[in-house]
């Protein structure tokens, strides 16, 4: 009924199913509704392409999670979920697909009726990207005898410290987010059109690195040039690449769903003067950061380490400099959980992977020189060994 090529042991889903049930308890739930994708893969390991149709893993109290999607997804169920009971895997008609004039959670709702969760608390994921107002609506006008919960985040932080099955997937992801940048300097020239650079980049995460497969990454690359480079969140076009233009390249390696992001900077030709700077700059308020990125510590003292230092050398970053990573899907390859920023209290602890992402945009352009990292017993340990620095091509 599985996969012939499971994700995890049994073993280790019923662990992460125990430790999301006593947070469960200490809140007082009966039963959980887990609509994000990443969520509903780390408790039941689905995975499909399957997140634009409304689904979830349910999770009661006692017995296996119950995957509920799409009914022509349950195959795909079947081949990936550790759950092997029938049961467990529960289809909706095609007619609610889509349809204005009715919505597949009057479907869950009488499926959680017939199980009999349907009174006491239930935990929703009301603050996710797949859990819609509508969503909520129909479930509440049909789960009469139910107080709905907002759970959001409460899977997302038993997710928080991996174990050592999820740390050897997101270094393999980190060796094939390496493969991608050593693609990068190799391919580029002045005058390369930006969406064949992309291309190359494309090819060379899903081939994968060390014998190791790439998945899709929950965000495509970031490539913006020049005065496109001065704002986050660009993707890229036709546009050919030139001299005296900075170039960054905002990349994840993934394997297995597991992501390792990290991003360099790219000039052809000496870089201006304060492109150096910050550089400098950056470089050293990542050390200082990194320095207090260990067990014990909290997120903010990370920031208020690299903010000192970056403020010291001439520079300034409003936004937060670091994130939780891991298991993800589109469209973010983020845990939304802790940050790198002043305020949070996030205690730091061994096994805790996070995108340390000290990016600058200047006046003309952007700088981002970025590590994702893995929290031991003795620091802050970077996936990648790839330089860390502003490429420059002649």
């Amino acid at each position: 009924m599985t996969t012939t090529n499971p994700n995890f042991t049994d073993a280790e889903y019923y662990a992460r199913i125990a430790k999301t049930r006593a947070e469960m308890d200490r809140r007082g739930l009966d039963l959980l509704i887990i609509t994000d994708p990443s969520n509903m893969a780390w408790i039941s390991g689905y995975d499909g392409w399957s997140f634009y149709v409304h689904q979830a893993v349910l999770l009661p109290m006692s017995g296996e999670p119950v995957w509920w999607g799409r009914a022509m997804d349950g195959a795909g169920a079947a081949r990936t979920v550790f759950m092997r009971d029938d049961a467990s895997i529960v289809g909706y008609d095609d007619s609610y697909v889509q349809n204005p004039q009715k919505h597949p959670m009057e479907a869950l709702a009488s499926l959680i009726i017939d199980r009999g969760w349907n009174t006491g608390w239930i935990g929703v994921e009301m603050d996710n990207y797949y859990y819609s107002a509508r969503a909520h609506d129909v479930l509440t006008n049909h789960l009469h005898e139910a107080n709905l919960n907002d759970s959001t985040g409460l899977v997302n932080w038993q997710r928080a410290v991996k174990s050592d099955s999820e740390i050897e997937y997101i270094r393999r992801a980190g060796s094939i987010v390496q493969r991608m940048h050593e693609v990068i300097v190799e391919r580029a020239e002045p005058g390369m059109a930006k969406n064949e650079l992309v291309a190359e980049i494309f090819h060379a995460g899903i081939m994968g690195a060390e014998g190791h497969w790439g998945d899709y990454p929950a965000i495509v690359p970031m490539a913006p040039s020049g005065m496109d480079a001065t704002a986050p969140h660009l993707t890229w076009d036709d546009r050919p690449l030139r001299r005296g233009e900075s170039n960054f390249f905002e990349l994840a390696g993934a394997h297995r769903r597991y992501h390792c992001p990290q991003s360099r900077t790219l000039f052809f030709g000496p870089p201006p003067d304060i492109y150096r700077r910050a550089e400098n700059a950056v470089l050293e308020a990542m050390e200082a950061g990194l320095a207090q990125a260990r067990p014990g510590n909290r997120c903010e003292d990370v920031a208020n380490a690299f903010n000192a230092t970056l403020n010291k050398l001439g520079f300034e970053k409003d936004s937060r400099c670091g994130y939780s990573i891991g298991l993800s899907y589109p469209p973010d390859w983020g845990e939304r959980t802790m940050s790198f920023r002043r305020g949070d209290m996030t205690e730091i602890k061994a096994g805790m992977t996070l995108h340390f992402m000290p990016a600058l945009w200047l006046e003309d352009g952007g700088l981002e020189i970025t590590e994702t990292i893995l929290i031991t017993d003795a620091g802050a340990q970077p996936f990648c060994t790839t330089p860390r620095g502003i490429f420059v091509k002649d």
